[in-house]
């Protein structure tokens, strides 16, 4: 099963699917002799991650860099492009457990 798992790791890396957002959970029997393993896909940033980046923000006072947490969304905003760039290289430097996107960037 575990080599199953890297196989797949590998196929999802190769079309460019950020790993960070899946959980393998523990490997069950089947019947016949087979294996089983739920690799369940999380959508979205988890509400503790979000706290995280909004906290991460907040501590490296961009100046007039605000975030706020939306759903499973954390919209940083700005009226400065540079000072949004800052953000988003201070962010992917730092990780978090999931895989960031950034869009809508005007």
């Amino acid at each position: 099963m575990n080599a199953l798992w890297e196989i797949v790791q590998t196929r999802l890396v190769r079309r460019g699917v950020p790993i960070k957002n899946f959980e393998a959970g523990a490997s069950e029997p089947a019947a016949g002799g087979a294996v089983r393993r739920v690799v369940s896909i999380q959508s979205g940033i988890p509400i503790e991650a979000a706290r995280e980046i909004v906290r991460f923000i907040k501590d490296r006072k961009l100046k007039r860099v605000q975030a706020a947490i939306q759903a499973d969304q954390v919209r940083v905003s700005s009226p400065s492009k540079d000072e949004l760039q800052a953000a988003m290289r201070l962010l992917r430097e730092h990780d978090f457990g999931v895989a960031l996107q950034f869009g809508n960037y005007r």
